[in-house]
């Protein structure tokens, strides 16, 4: 008996029948999988070490017993906290609308037929392709005009708290001078987020039964009650997309909340910026930096964990 069919017998494998290219291939996206993920790796190693072992062995080497330490993580949780907050408060709002008025414009847009309806679609596109560079400077001067704390006065009078946040700890809520850069910065991104969600949702409207709508509105049922009792719940995987996008958009963003947020690493800081602030310095201890990167980044994993199923169904076009 050959070896080859020697080591056949012993794994159970007819050697025969395994394809070369079929191997090769998962060769290959195993290596590529792994060059992916090798920065994420060098980064998690790099926040588990002590400074010492940091300087003393390649990034991607796992700690030593002696060089291992949650103390990086800690100083990046104590950091960002309320930063972290601040962006939660941003992020939620602003995906939710964003996510709602893209709905709303496009039943508005597959379902009705109206004058100038491919003008305002064209729109809408132009809309996406707006670079965030190209508005910084109206955007900056509409804030300064815009006085959104004396306009709220009236009805939002928020002064300093504190409130207990499971693994963040005690965090001091800004006052609420703060926040209005908070809701400047919710109304931008809810203005910038809706041309893609309209053409996000108009899309998947444009394959609805049409057939099913028209019954309904022989049945007697209004624009508002066919969509908030037929389009609106057949709309749940396509919001799963959207708020997944908006949400990773909104809360990855850092220069319109430099732009916006005058205080630059004050109270009303969100994450993007309290991160970057860690990042400065004449010092620069980088496994905080990798740990407090790691910590930011948290918030999206958890939307993709917990809305991931429906984002792929809404990709998928519902089926």
């Amino acid at each position: 008996m050959s070896v080859r069919d020697d080591l056949a017998e012993r794994v159970g494998v007819d050697l025969e029948a395994v394809d070369p290219l079929r191997v090769a291939l998962y060769a290959t996206l195993v290596g590529l999988v792994a060059f992916y993920l090798s920065p994420l790796e060098s980064g998690l190693m790099t926040a588990l070490k002590t400074e010492a072992e940091f300087a003393t062995s390649p990034p991607f080497v796992p700690p030593t017993v002696e060089g291992f330490t949650l103390e990086p993580f800690g100083v990046a949780i104590d950091t960002l906290s309320s930063a972290i907050l601040n962006s939660i408060m941003l992020a939620v709002p602003a995906t939710v609308l964003s996510a709602l008025f893209g709905s709303f414009a496009a039943y508005g847009l597959t379902n009705f037929e109206w004058r100038g309806q491919l003008g305002v679609v064209a729109l809408f596109i132009a809309g996406i392709f707006i670079p965030y560079q190209a508005v910084l400077i109206p955007l900056s001067r509409l804030w300064a005009i815009v006085d959104t704390q004396s306009l709220l006065a009236p009805v939002l009078d928020i002064t300093v708290f504190s409130v207990q946040v499971p693994v963040l700890g005690t965090v001091e809520l800004a006052t609420h001078p703060h926040y209005a850069s908070i809701i400047n910065l919710i109304i931008t991104h809810t203005a910038y987020g809706i041309p893609i969600t309209t053409l996000l949702f108009r899309g998947y409207y444009k394959k609805l039964s049409t057939e099913m709508l028209e019954a309904a509105r022989l049945d007697g049922a209004g624009a508002f009650t066919v969509y908030r009792r037929i389009v609106l719940p057949l709309s749940m995987p396509m919001f799963a997309v959207t708020l997944i996008y908006q949400f990773t958009q909104v809360w990855n963003d850092l220069l319109f909340a430099l732009i916006i947020i005058p205080s630059g690493s004050g109270p009303a800081a969100v994450a993007t910026i309290a991160l970057n602030e860690l990042t400065g310095g004449i010092i620069q201890t980088f496994n905080t930096q990798m740990a407090g990167a790691f910590v930011a980044a948290l918030p999206t994993l958890l939307v993709y964990v917990l809305f991931g199923d429906k984002f792929a169904k809404g990709v998928a076009g519902g089926t």
